[in-house]
């Protein structure tokens, strides 16, 4: 049966066990410990779905740093956006404040999953006619190399053996779920793997898994997840979820299903953002909620009045690519910490 296929391609390692252990040591500490304001808690929020909504429209190869994604959602209600990747960011905009709003209220069914597809693609003017609709025609997961040629990572399930695949993926988490054991997270982590193998619909698959990674984790009591990005983290991670996802969708459906990279990949994932999550306890602080490198790119403001990316890119040598500059800066403005001034080439950055 498939519930067993799922069960048992679960691997209790003493390392897997470990880094849930570290993450459900935070969750403990920011239920029992949280003292943050509402008005703190709001502006983090706000601020979260601007970061999470560029990420992961980015990680699908949209263009738009988190800046303009601020831009775009202050004035949706007076403009509607415009192109894809326009269209691609207001969806997933809506499609995540609903769930951080209403996840109490959500249940982990195909019509609602149908219902937040469609809420995903609302925007898109391409995607009207199969939003909220299993895919019709095969599909397959395909990069571009360096060649510019289109290369074939991935064949997902048959568009005929949709519906009852998700069926029984639905219903052997939902099951377990309810039955706590195994762990929430290894059940998440197998729920998202499942998804992404099945690949159900024709476009914004990799984006409604992550919705519905947010989705699950706050349904499982990891009340921290509106307050920090976990789709930067994984955007930060790009490789390694890319080179994870391809490892073990390599047995999927095989006598020797194995998908402990991927389970690896998704703890490590959720260690960072709960590390993260402690700062922000630890101190009201913006800065508190930067990265490693978006710190280290904020430093570099102490002893200059402006920069502009080619000095910060001269300035670290090249440790830190120009676009992860570029998303860094954008990141710092958003969050109110440097200015932006002037436009194209000649944009400079200021600390405020």
């Amino acid at each position: 049966m498939a519930e067993n296929r799922f069960n048992k391609r679960i691997k209790f390692t003493t390392e897997i066990l470990s880094k849930i252990a570290k993450i459900d040591e935070f969750k403990g500490l920011w239920q029992g410990s949280l003292r943050l304001s509402p008005q703190i808690l709001g502006r983090l929020k706000a601020s979260v779905i601007i970061t999470s909504t560029g990420a992961s429209t980015r990680i699908e190869g949209a263009r738009m740093s988190d800046e303009e994604v601020a831009r775009l959602l202050r004035g949706l209600k007076s403009k509607p956006p415009k192109g894809r990747d326009e269209e691609e960011n207001a969806g997933y905009a809506d499609l995540l404040g609903r769930i951080f709003d209403n996840w109490k209220t959500l249940k982990l069914s195909e019509n609602q999953i149908y219902q937040l597809h469609s809420i995903l693609l609302n925007f898109v003017e391409k995607d009207q006619n199969h939003k909220g609709k299993y895919k019709a025609t095969d599909n397959a997961v395909t990069i571009k190399n360096e060649k510019g040629e289109t290369v074939v990572l991935f064949r997902p399930t048959a568009s005929y053996l949709v519906k009852p695949e998700m069926e029984q993926i639905l219903a052997w988490t939902n099951e377990e779920l309810e039955k706590k054991e195994p762990h929430p997270l290894l059940v998440i982590a197998n729920f998202i793997f499942e998804f992404l193998a099945i690949h159900p619909f024709q476009d914004g698959n990799g984006r409604l898994s992550r919705a519905l990674t947010n989705l699950l984790l706050l349904k499982t009591s990891y009340s921290y997840v509106p307050y920090v990005s976990m789709e930067e983290i994984i955007e930060e991670r790009r490789t390694d979820y890319y080179l994870a996802l391809r490892a073990t969708q390599k047995t999927h459906k095989t006598d020797y299903e194995d998908i402990a990279a991927w389970v690896s990949f998704f703890l490590d994932v959720l260690i960072e953002q709960a590390n993260r999550a402690k700062k922000i306890m630890e101190a009201d602080q913006p800065e508190k909620l930067l990265s490693e490198k978006q710190l280290e790119i904020y430093k570099l403001f102490d002893t200059k009045d402006t920069l502009g990316v080619s000095e910060i890119d001269k300035t670290l040598e090249g440790r830190i690519p120009q676009v992860t500059i570029k998303q860094a800066l954008s990141r710092l403005v958003v969050l109110r910490l440097l200015e932006r001034i002037g436009l194209g080439r000649g944009t400079r950055y200021k600390k405020l």
